[in-house]
């Protein structure tokens, strides 16, 4: 093999003019402008280059007066990003809450008793003997849960005093119109008449509490989620367009893009998420996946999916796409 024979399979060349940006980043040289630095993601590559495509998405969420979907797990609401969720509540960028049940235990225990900044590495049977549960490195005092328990004992029997069965949606309104923090997420929703819809309503400590309440107090009480779901699909058919933010996966975010099955799939779609597409999860599963199932519809430029963690992604996409 000569050397040029042998250039050829190192360095093969190419005639062909790309049509795409040039790959740049931002320029701190200068002031610092924080709107040019997130503008600058569109050009950085790999998933900064997503985020800018869901900051623009967002934008047009908006543009098209979408009825806008926000699903998130439990850990959201854990972490700082429970006040995020409720500035997007309070400022009505948001008409369809879908979570879990540990988002609505722990923005209640957050009115009263805050969380505490941990450590991953630490000694688990050390903070079990202290009693104290750890997310992370978030720590959660075993006390906030007792406090829990009273105030929903309380709740119970005034929630249950007229009708045995009640919904997960008129749990969740019930609830926030307790509570008396702006940074709660139950209390803007019902403020502002956002649904929080919560499939799942047992899986987590207020599972555990009904539990308790149902065998000690009154066995006729109980939680219907049909008429939930009736009621998610019916309001998706009356949307002329509808946007998705899913922050994670599980049963929020496939609660959201099912029930927008019935209307031909969801309109506009941002997924944040660190889920793998490889273990054939629906929390791993990208957007166009949904497309084949029609949840999603095809459409130029309508979805994308951020893979990072969201505490770091989420407040820049709010940031870019909907603080003013």
């Amino acid at each position: 093999m000569d050397e040029d024979t042998s250039r050829e399979h190192v360095v093969p060349g190419t005639d062909e003019e790309l049509s795409g940006a040039d790959v740049r980043g931002y320029d701190f040289r200068g002031s610092f402008d924080f709107d040019e630095l997130l503008e600058s993601y569109a050009t950085t590559g790999f998933q900064a280059t997503q985020l800018a495509e869901a900051i623009d998405i967002s934008r047009r969420m908006q543009e098209d007066d979408a009825t806008v979907y926000l699903t998130f797990t439990s850990n959201i609401v854990s972490s700082g990003l429970r006040e995020t969720v409720a500035h997007l509540v309070r400022e009505g960028y948001v008409d369809v809450i879908i979570t879990t049940s540990g988002s609505l235990t722990e923005d209640v225990i957050k009115t009263a008793k805050p969380f505490k900044m941990g450590q991953w590495n630490a000694d688990e049977e050390a903070l079990r003997e202290r009693g104290i549960n750890r997310l992370g490195n978030i720590f959660v005092p075993s006390d906030r849960y007792v406090w829990l328990e009273e105030y929903l004992y309380d709740f119970f029997e005034d929630f249950f005093a007229e009708e045995k069965v009640r919904t997960p949606t008129a749990f969740a309104r019930e609830l926030g119109e307790t509570l008396d923090d702006e940074d709660s997420v139950l209390k803007q929703a019902a403020d502002n008449d956002v649904p929080v819809y919560c499939p799942a309503l047992t899986d987590a400590e207020v599972g555990n509490f009904l539990y308790y309440y149902r065998q000690g107090y009154d066995s006729e009480v109980g939680i219907e989620i049909l008429d939930d779901y009736d009621s998610l699909i019916e309001d998706g058919l009356l949307a002329d367009t509808t946007g998705l933010i899913a922050v994670g996966g599980g049963v929020p975010k496939h609660h959201a893009i099912m029930t927008n099955l019935f209307r031909g799939g969801a309109d506009y779609v941002v997924y944040i998420s660190t889920g793998i597409e490889g273990d054939g999860s629906l929390s791993g599963a990208p957007p166009n996946e949904a497309v084949s199932w029609g949840k999603i519809k095809e459409a130029e430029d309508n979805y994308t999916l951020v893979e990072a963690e969201a505490t770091l992604v989420f407040p820049l996409l709010v940031a870019g796409a909907f603080a003013e």
